[in-house]
């Protein structure tokens, strides 16, 4: 992963257009280390999208994959494409059933625990509810983890899989709204699993400060 500080023509690809702190972002980036492919990372300010990325990806928002003749702009699509171009760790080409099992996983937190930690993080456009409610809410899908985790060290297996990478970042904002709050829950694994994963050199790599 190289940071590049200009966008200009001499830029080879695969370029990620990338912001460090967005979740989706994070696992687009994990995903790409975690292949073995070699890309470059511009870090977009959100105040002032860069007119390069908005005239491949109308829709403005990181991550967006440049390639030579392909333009992806979903982070679970540049997920997919990394590990079908690098996937030695056989992320893709593993049973089935757990293929799907972590598919289904992803999706359950991208378009419904999703909703409920925005609510959380932002607690304070939301009077009507106090901030250990909402955080609460979010509690469905924590324990849904950690049931899988009382089976596997990581949610599919014994090793890290595309669904750890892809849900984790936001497990981490979910922690990170309120770390007292986490901590005193009763769920230990996803606790530990967390605190692995944060640590572990995937995410430090991905994480890297640009110059």
């Amino acid at each position: 992963m190289n940071y590049v500080n200009t966008l200009n023509k001499d830029i080879g690809t695969p370029l990620l257009f990338s912001y460090r702190r967005c979740p989706y972002a994070m696992r687009a980036r994990m995903a790409m280390i975690d292949s073995g492919i070699d890309f470059n990372v511009y870090e977009v300010s959100l105040k002032n999208k860069p007119h390069e990325m908005i005239a491949i990806s109308p829709k403005g928002t990181v991550p967006v994959l440049r390639l030579d003749n392909q333009v992806i702009d979903e982070s679970i699509d540049i997920m997919m494409w990394a590990y079908s171009n690098g996937d030695s760790l056989q992320h893709l080409n593993s049973n089935k059933y757990l293929i799907r099992t972590g598919m289904d996983l992803i999706y359950r937190n991208d378009n419904e625990f999703k909703l409920y930690l925005d609510q959380y993080k932002y607690f304070t456009n939301y009077p009507l509810k106090t901030k250990n409610e909402l955080g609460n809410a979010c509690l469905f899908f924590i324990k849904i983890l950690e049931d899988m985790l009382s089976l596997n060290q990581y949610l599919l297996s014994g090793r890290v899989s595309f669904a750890d990478i892809a849900i984790f970042p936001f497990i981490r904002q979910f922690a990170n709204v309120d770390m007292n709050f986490f901590s005193n829950l009763k769920f230990s694994r996803i606790q530990e699993w967390l605190l692995d994963l944060t640590g572990s050199e995937l995410f430090i790599n991905a994480m890297i400060k640009p110059r």
